[in-house]
């Protein structure tokens, strides 16, 4: 072994998002990563998806300096994301009792009142039907065919002056 003359340079790359990670979910077996749900899986809120661009827009005709444009986005950002996140603080556990509350009792009045309703309605309904039709027969039946059978006798006839 002798004396070496090569410099050896080594170097680590590191991406910013596993930089700023943070060591728990290496720690984790069988991920490296560890992904944030998804917390509209169904796409529920699809429309609330807007960004700057969505909301103030400028025409090719019409610009603003750079710097307006970009302090201007970064003020509207910066607002949405700390009002969103106080609003959610302050209102999210209060308005999830409530919903919470209010789908709870609209289960009870659905499963409780309106189902058991509804399958005495569809219970009643063929001897409902049976006699609604021959009311129908009866009654309402003879009196069209009647006015049919005179109508049918009209000519109508237009002319030009």
């Amino acid at each position: 072994m002798g004396l070496e003359k090569e410099k050896l340079d080594s170097s680590v790359f590191m991406d910013d998002d596993e930089f700023n990670r943070s060591i728990e979910p290496i720690l984790k077996k069988g991920k490296v990563y560890a992904e944030e749900p998804d917390r509209d899986p169904n796409d529920i809120n699809a429309h609330l998806k807007l960004g700057f661009e969505d909301v103030i827009a400028e025409h090719i005709s019409a610009h603003s300096f750079d710097k307006v444009w970009i302090g201007s986005h970064a003020a509207f950002e910066l607002v949405k994301f700390i009002f969103y996140r106080l609003l959610t603080t302050l209102l999210a556990v209060p308005m999830a009792f409530i919903l919470g509350l209010v789908f709870a009792v609209l289960s009870c009045i659905h499963i409780w009142l309106v189902m058991p309703v509804i399958q005495s309605f569809l219970m009643l309904l063929p001897s409902v039907h049976v006699v609604w039709r021959s009311l129908t027969d009866m009654f309402i039946t003879p009196l069209y065919h009647s006015m049919g059978k005179s109508l049918s006798s009209v000519h109508v006839k237009t002319t030009e002056y």
